[in-house]
């Protein structure tokens, strides 16, 4: 059973900034994008109350409002958005081939280009009250959310290069930055572990678990377990920054894209391009490095514009 016959020229992947972004770029081309939220839509920045640091808004604004605009932005272009999720692809290994995008075991698109923009979420602790409190005190973002809690106490879980840049960075703004720390040692490079060591303002807790999240409508602290002295303590923080890693949303392009070890999509040195033609990624979903919605958006144009360049080379193909 077809969903539509029509061959799309575009379909998107997820609704974040990258997705957006791609969606406002693809549809200006008249390439007439069709894009499906997925199970979170507007992505990461929805769980956020507050963003400053995104260029034009130069008095903040709340998450989801500014995803909504983006949504707004895409709509006003003709995008289609579809508010479901993608199951399952089937993706062809021609110049010029149709790839198949599943909503479920018989309905599916077919098009030309695909472009993903599925992010990425980050990792949790498993704990009562972590996930609700997102936005609220915790995050997994130290330069979206740092500022918001300037001259206070926070904590950091994590004992990797992320971590310690996220404390470092935390360091400079805030009163005081616990690191905690499950294991002993750090993982982390040996140059950020001296830095981190100079910082007057940071009380490493190694051998450290959080138990409870502390808190009614929003964080008020911690309690920790300390695995070596058997001892429970309590901190009082404003922020709490989950700095344990990230998992990219690709489990439906295992074994069809070439994905790196920790499952990011691989897209060739300065471009979107994946290992299939016509399919582009942009966004968290092939980025583990920055992960800021406006790297996110930069390579949502990107990965647009690299469709639109492919279709046309796909034409010029097809007349000779």
């Amino acid at each position: 059973m077809l969903f539509k016959k029509k061959i799309q020229d575009c379909i998107i992947i997820g609704s974040g900034p990258a997705g957006y972004s791609s969606a406002v770029y693809a549809a200006r081309a008249d390439m007439n994008p069709i894009l499906f939220t997925g199970s979170q839509p507007g992505g990461q920045l929805t769980t956020t109350t507050s963003v400053d640091n995104y260029l034009g808004f130069y008095e903040g604004v709340n998450g989801n409002d500014l995803m909504n605009n983006c949504k707004k932005q895409a709509e006003r272009f003709n995008t289609k958005i579809i508010n479901q999720s993608v199951i399952h692809v089937i993706l062809s290994n021609k110049k010029g081939g149709i790839h198949r995008v599943f909503l479920d075991k018989k309905k599916y698109l077919e098009s030309r280009g695909l472009i993903v923009a599925t992010g990425s979420r980050p990792k949790f602790l498993g704990i009562n009250k972590e996930k609700k409190f997102m936005g609220l005190g915790i995050s997994s973002c130290a330069t979206c959310d740092g500022f918001f809690h300037k001259e206070k106490n926070v904590a950091v879980i994590g004992g990797g290069d992320t971590a310690l840049e996220e404390a470092n960075y935390l360091a400079k703004i805030c009163q005081k930055v616990y690191i905690i720390v499950r294991k002993g040692y750090f993982k982390a490079s040996k140059a950020l572990q001296e830095r981190i060591l100079k910082k007057n303002n940071i009380d490493i807790l190694f051998y450290s678990n959080v138990t409870e999240i502390i808190g009614y409508n929003f964080l008020e602290g911690i309690k920790i377990f300390n695995q070596k002295n058997k001892m429970n303590r309590t901190i009082l923080i404003s922020g709490l920054f989950l700095a344990i890693g990230h998992v990219p949303n690709t489990e439906i392009f295992k074994s069809k894209l070439d994905l790196d070890e920790r499952g990011y999509i691989i897209v060739q040195k300065g471009e979107t391009r994946t290992s299939k033609p016509g399919v582009f990624a942009a966004g968290d979903v092939q980025d583990p490095i920055y992960r800021q919605a406006i790297t996110s958006a930069g390579t949502g144009c990107m990965a647009a514009l690299d469709l639109e360049k492919y279709l046309s080379l796909c034409e010029e193909y097809e007349k000779i």
